[in-house]
Formats: C-alpha cells, sequence, structure tokens
C-alpha cells in the first residue's frame, strides 16, 4: 500500500512538549497548493503508554475539542509517564465548518475507517489514523457528543466485545472516566467507525456522548475535563488525584442490548417531546408526538417506547424527518451482558 500523504510537522517521539499539524496537502481552486492542517500536540516523558485522545471526530460537536484543547496547552511533559497525542479537532474540516461532515468531500469520518492513501480527503484522515496512530496507541479516548441533532445523557460508553480481556480493560476505563452514566452501547451499522478500528486493534477504547445540540455546557465540559484526567490516570500516563480517580459506584451503568431500543419516525414533521431526558419509562409509553406541518385538523401520530427503560438520547431540533432516531431507551443495568454476535 502506497505511503500516506498526511505527515506530522513535529516528532512525534521525542521528549517534551510539540504543538504542531498533520499537514495533510490538498490542492483546491484557492490555493494550488494549499494543505488541510489538523493541529495536535504530543506531550511525551520517557517509556510508558502512548495515550491517543481525539474530538472533532464529527465537527459540530464541541465537549472534547474544548476540553482537548485545554489540556494540550497546560500538560506539561513533567507531569507525564510515556506520551500523550492529542488531536481535538479530528476531522478539522468538519469542524471548521461547524458540521457533523467534511464540507470538502460530504465525508463521515466516523464512517469512514480504514480509510485509503488515494482517497478523499476523509478517507486520507482515517487512513493515516488506522495505520500510523493506532498501532503505537496502547489506549484511545475518542470524545462526542450529539451534535445539532441529537441530546445525550453524559455517558462514557464502549461497546461489548468477544475478548473478555480487552472487555473489562475497556470497563476499567469506562468507569475511570467517571461520566454520571456508562453506557455499554448497541451500534445500529458499526462498519466504517474510529471505534471498531481501534477496537479490532486490540486497543483499550472509551467513546463518549456528553451532551448535544451542536453546543456545550459549563457541566458538560467540566465532565470532559474531569473524564480525560480520569482515563490518563488510569491508563497509567497521569498520576491519580482526587478529580481523576474514577469510581465505579460514581456512574449509572447502562446497556443498549437490541434495536428495540432505538425509537424511529416514520414521518416527516414537527416533533413534540413528550418525556424529558433521564426520566424511567414503561414500555408504551408516548415518548413524541409527530405533528402534520402540511395542514391542519390532522391528529399527530404518537411515538411509543418499545421497552421500559431510562430515556438516554433525543432527536433535538424541532422539525423530525422520517428515518430520524426520535429516541433511545436504555436499560439500567445489574451484572454482565453477553457479547454480541
Amino acid at each position: 500500500m502506497r505511503e500516506s500523504s498526511l505527515a506530522p510537522t513535529i516528532d512525534l517521539d521525542a521528549n517534551g512538549e510539540r504543538h504542531g499539524f498533520l499537514k495533510l496537502p490538498y490542492s483546491r481552486d484557492d490555493s494550488a497548493w494549499g494543505a488541510v492542517m489538523i493541529p495536535l500536540s504530543v506531550i511525551k516523558n520517557g517509556s510508558g503508554p502512548t495515550v491517543l485522545l481525539t474530538g472533532g471526530n464529527h465537527g459540530d460537536e464541541y465537549e472534547g475539542p474544548i476540553a482537548l484543547a485545554k489540556l494540550a496547552s497546560s500538560l506539561k511533559a513533567s507531569d507525564v509517564s510515556g506520551r500523550v497525542i492529542v488531536v481535538p479537532y479530528m476531522n478539522y474540516p468538519a469542524f471548521e465548518a461547524g458540521s457533523r461532515t467534511s464540507p470538502i468531500d460530504k465525508g463521515n469520518l466516523n464512517r469512514s475507517f480504514p480509510g485509503r492513501p488515494d482517497g478523499a480527503v476523509t478517507e486520507k484522515i482515517a487512513d493515516f489514523f488506522q495505520r500510523y496512530l493506532l498501532p503505537s496507541s496502547d489506549f484511545v479516548l475518542d470524545i462526542h457528543s450529539g451534535g445539532r441533532t441529537l441530546e445525550f445523557l453524559p455517558f462514557a460508553a464502549i461497546h461489548v466485545l468477544r475478548d473478555q480481556n480487552q472487555q473489562a480493560r475497556c470497563e476499567q476505563a469506562m468507569y475511570a472516566f467517571a461520566a454520571p452514566y456508562s453506557m455499554k452501547m448497541l451500534e445500529l451499522d458499526a462498519v466504517g467507525m474510529f471505534d471498531t478500528a481501534v477496537e479490532e486493534a486490540g486497543k483499550v477504547f472509551v467513546s463518549t456522548e456528553l451532551g448535544g445540540g451542536g453546543s456545550s455546557t459549563a457541566r458538560s465540559v467540566a465532565i470532559a475535563d474531569r473524564g480525560i484526567r480520569g482515563f490518563l490516570a488510569n491508563a497509567g500516563v497521569v498520576e491519580h488525584t482526587e478529580t481523576s480517580l474514577g469510581v465505579e459506584d460514581s456512574t449509572t451503568l447502562l446497556d443498549m442490548p437490541d434495536g428495540s431500543c432505538y425509537v424511529t419516525s416514520e414521518l416527516n414533521g414537527l416533533l413534540e417531546q413528550c418525556i424529558d431526558l433521564g426520566a424511567l419509562v414503561r414500555q408504551g409509553d408516548v415518548i413524541a408526538r409527530i405533528h402534520d406541518i402540511g395542514r391542519t385538523g390532522t391528529p399527530a401520530v404518537e411515538c411509543l417506547a418499545k421497552r421500559d427503560g431510562l430515556l438516554a438520547a433525543r432527536h433535538f431540533p424541532g422539525l423530525v424527518k422520517r428515518g430520524d432516531t426520535v429516541a433511545v431507551v436504555a436499560d439500567i443495568v445489574v451484572g454482565d451482558i453477553s457479547p454480541r454476535r
């Protein structure tokens, strides 16, 4: 396979604190010899684990970029045993545009792995992470929130894996993040995800959903700040402190065991939320109503919960389209979950 045209402008292996870019040549109308410049920082001190911290995988999610930008400017090599690679704005073109996908090629980075070195811009970014950053990383934290179209309870998340040892290490890292909720998450389609690439490489991986609506809050950023420190401490790269040590009992464990957790819109219309995030629901409860915006005098269509549980996520904009996720109902878990097949 050909070499990547994307290259770091700093030495990723040298001790100290280095701040630079992942430089990806990109010829375009306004810059014939231009480049996409993805900011990154590397903080290294001697031998030890490598932790890869990413935000901005989707460009309209802001807790990761904010918290990681702060970390990059404050973390010192003297605080670290090992190496921390910080990429706050992973899909930089999307981040600049404030959009989920890249304005250059409409690429969704989190559906583009393993990528292609000779592909479009988004595929080239995925390829570099897949072939150059993941192999040297031991722990990976990818910080997400709901973006402009979803809102979540703040949770750290892992997937159920076949490798029980890897599963246990991921769970430990998830609990160390110490979000108010911790989710064993079901993806409707995991093909092409960064999550899947990291997990298939055998690494410890944690993702998050920390809010939504295309903005952030003081609380959601504080959860990210504390969670990153806890994740780093669990990896053995920084020392545990009172604000970084995650405690399993401080989080509520949730599970999405099957597709019935998802409530999907079957028509276009005006969305009326009937239950707030964090509320307990029963199977058959009306979670939302969709009103016909083409005419008056027609009854709203009710969206019903398919299972008992906790309302963990909801559609954010007031208008909804056919096929949109209206809500996610998750189980509150006691005990273990069997791996997905």
